[in-house]
């Protein structure tokens, strides 16, 4: 096997996965929808019952909606790497997947090659829901929005490993709802997407701790010290940490040797 070996598969796999999408144009609207319900109409309650109506972080002040854009960002991709998880349960279904992990090429390639055009489609939604912030006169910095862009392939990295291992889990697409929202919602709420940890720690100690320690939290504040043009040393390395251990457990998981030892011992 050689580079341009590599180059087609990758070109393939990744084709595939980018026209998946644009075929899906209900997708790309939900991812945009989604979020700018949270912006425009629960911002409001949300700043009204938390008391809140500017924060004071990275030496600057923001207003609310400002402040939780990152965390809607994050929630972009962590719906888009469930939905790549979806698309992996239906192949598995389908036989494709069995059929794409056992060519020639190593498995952790093949992953990785799906795991890319993922993160491509999620910085795509998140690009796409930054300017209609705009539009609606939210005050992102222009200059934030180029500087976040590492973090948003670190994080969509993080997150569709996730959804790798979910989708390793599943045989059937009937079972994905209750899983998904079994990790979304937790995931999400229980993170400083919506509010700062500071804020959870006056009702519960405990749930600012499980803040504290959701990797989801991190791949927020990423992207929100990366906003303002600064970084956060403890979020980068946990959430590349949480990347590397989440695709390694997806490259073992997805091994096919081992799924049809254990269909025949089901």
């Amino acid at each position: 096997m050689n580079a341009t070996h590599y180059f087609r598969a990758f070109s393939g796999i990744a084709g595939r996965e980018l026209l998946r999408f644009l075929n899906q144009r209900e997708r790309f609207f939900s991812a945009l929808l989604r979020p700018m319900v949270w912006l425009v109409v629960f911002a409001a309650g949300f700043r009204a019952a938390l008391g809140l109506s500017i924060i004071p972080p990275y030496q600057t002040y923001i207003t609310y909606e400002v402040y939780i854009v990152p965390g809607l960002v994050g929630m972009i991709q962590l719906f888009n790497g469930m939905q790549s998880s979806l698309s992996m349960v239906y192949d598995q279904e389908m036989g494709s997947m069995r059929v794409l992990l056992t060519t020639p090429l190593p498995r952790w390639f093949l992953l990785l090659a799906k795991l890319l055009a993922g993160v491509a489609v999620s910085i795509f939604q998140v690009y796409a829901f930054a300017g209609v912030a705009l539009l609606f006169g939210i005050d992102i910095p222009p200059w934030g929005l180029l500087a976040i862009l590492p973090a948003l392939i670190l994080n969509g990295l993080m997150l569709g490993s996730l959804g790798m291992v979910l989708a390793s889990l599943l045989r059937q697409l009937e079972n994905f709802a209750g899983v998904m929202n079994f990790v979304i919602f937790p995931m999400f709420f229980l993170s400083s997407a919506l509010y700062p940890v500071w804020k959870m720690r006056e009702a519960s100690v405990w749930l600012a701790r499980i803040c504290e320690w959701n990797p989801f939290s991190h791949a927020v504040e990423l992207i929100r010290f990366a906003l303002y043009g600064q970084f956060n040393l403890l979020s980068l390395a946990i959430v590349f940490s949480t990347s590397v251990v989440f695709f390694l457990g997806a490259v073992w998981s997805f091994n096919p040797a081992r799924r049809f030892r254990a269909g025949r011992t089901a």
